[in-house]
């Protein structure tokens, strides 16, 4: 069954995710943040005769300084702020933004920035936190505000799990696997800069408009293409429960994940996976398609086990610049090319 969706705050509160966090974590942030604050101490006495300038409104002939969390995000603001800003992507290439740990150079960026745009529900964990507490005035806008968030029941017997299920909170983050959902990702990221830069507006404008014609033919292409998917084999089964939006969407279950719940950082149960297992052979599923931010041996032994294959997708990342999911748009039609690629026949 695919996953239900019940009304619920969109975005989650970062300061009461960071309070919920694990102490280590805290001390780690708070390190970082020690850290960052000496170097933009020193910095600022090195610059002390420079004019001031603010940080929520450019100064004229500059551009925004502005930065995104994910390169999923970073890829969207891109387009729809094009040269008019100058912008900055925290998590490299193939990094799992559940486990992301930020350093001091990130803490400096959120702190000189004008816009930091996060997608919220968590997904960033304490990074949230860590951009709530770098100082500066810089507005924080989460992309997902205004989704209505696919809501999870999932219990872990693992006591070892709970902090980790604490921060990350009950709510499926994984917006972007719809890109409806990312048309309203762009109206919140368009709003926010021609706030920020009102001469620009027009730009921001007619960029987002382009932008959102090519979500709408990307969502028309993926209806056409799951369409030649026989509807009993619309079965999704992944590393961590990622595809919930696109499932939805489209048609399809999320039948099952080799690590329950939303995050990759959890730990499934010897039971969890016995369990999988049966389903994947009750279920005839030929395929665990695992994403490219995470170590696949879990999802290898579970492979063996059944006899069923593993096909990569792309999940929390983009791929780097020359690969084959440089941009959200390719992104989304190579993770659809494999599930037709392995579930069409």
């Amino acid at each position: 069954m695919t996953a239900r969706t019940t009304a619920a705050p969109s975005v989650s509160n970062p300061i009461r995710a960071f309070r919920r966090a694990p102490a280590s974590r805290k001390r780690r942030v708070a390190g970082l943040l020690l850290v960052a604050l000496l170097t933009l101490a020193i910095s600022a006495c090195a610059s002390s005769s420079a004019p001031a300038s603010s940080q929520s409104t450019p100064v004229a002939g500059n551009r925004l300084k502005v930065v995104a969390t994910t390169t999923i995000v970073g890829d969207v603001v891109r387009n729809i702020g094009g040269d008019a800003i100058d912008l900055t992507v925290m998590l490299p290439a193939g990094a799992d933004p559940h486990g992301f740990e930020p350093a001091p150079t990130d803490i400096a960026s959120v702190n000189r920035a004008n816009a930091v745009f996060i997608n919220g529900l968590q997904l960033e964990s304490f990074l949230t936190a860590m951009v709530e507490n770098a100082g500066g005035d810089a507005k924080i806008v989460a992309v997902s505000d205004g989704i209505t968030p696919i809501e999870g029941t999932e219990e872990h017997a693992d006591e070892a799990n709970h902090d980790e299920q604490e921060a990350h909170g009950s709510s499926d983050p994984h917006t972007w696997t719809d890109p409806n959902n990312v048309i309203v990702w762009v109206d919140n990221i368009e709003r926010t800069l021609s706030e920020l830069d009102p001469a620009d507006a027009g730009t921001f404008a007619a960029n987002a408009a382009a932008y959102k014609a090519e979500l709408q033919a990307l969502d028309k292409w993926i209806r056409e293409e799951v369409a030649t998917i026989p509807e009993a084999n619309r079965k999704l089964v992944t590393d961590h429960a990622v595809f919930g939006y696109f499932a939805n969407r489209y048609g399809f279950q999320q039948t099952g994940a080799v690590i329950p719940g939303y995050s990759t950082l959890s730990e499934p149960s010897a039971q969890e996976i016995a369990g999988l297992e049966d389903t994947l052979r009750s279920l005839a599923v030929n395929a665990i398609f695992v994403g490219n931010t995470v170590n696949n041996a879990l999802s290898q032994r579970v492979a063996d086990d059944t006899g069923v294959r593993i096909v990569p997708v792309y999940t929390g990342s983009l791929s780097e610049a020359d690969g084959p999911a440089a941009t959200y748009l390719d992104y989304m039609r190579y993770n659809v090319n494999a599930f037709v690629s392995a579930l069409a026949n």
